[in-house]
């Protein structure tokens, strides 16, 4: 390349390059530094998990009779019955279990879809 061209090219980017130029001072460089890796833990770390809180939740406040679930013993029942912050398991067939209702961890698919 010709040497007026690449003073030419010099010129036309330098402004760009001083622009993008990092500041000197702590809170010009760690500072936004230390925000950026906050951001990403938020976006890694928290935001999901506060999403499958709220889904299990929303869950909980949804059970009604007849729906089968997994408790965090490792317990499978059908829930009977729904008081506010319980349920009755109907763990086999002539017993019941209460249980409290953030004791429960997910639903149960269908038996016949487990192997």
């Amino acid at each position: 390349m010709p040497e007026n061209q690449c003073t030419i090219i010099t010129r036309m980017f330098s402004p760009w390059f001083v622009t993008w130029q990092a500041p000197s001072s702590f809170f010009g460089n760690q500072f936004v530094l230390i925000l950026i890796i906050f951001g990403l833990f938020y976006l890694i770390m928290i935001r999901p998990m506060r999403k499958s809180q709220k889904e299990t939740e929303t869950m909980r406040d949804e059970l009604k009779n007849g729906d089968r679930v997994l408790t965090t013993g490792g317990i499978y029942g059908t829930v009977v019955g729904v008081h506010d912050d319980r349920i009755q398991l109907k763990v086999a067939d002539s017993v019941k279990v209460q249980v409290a209702k953030s004791a429960v961890t997910q639903l149960d698919e269908e038996p016949s879809k487990r192997s």
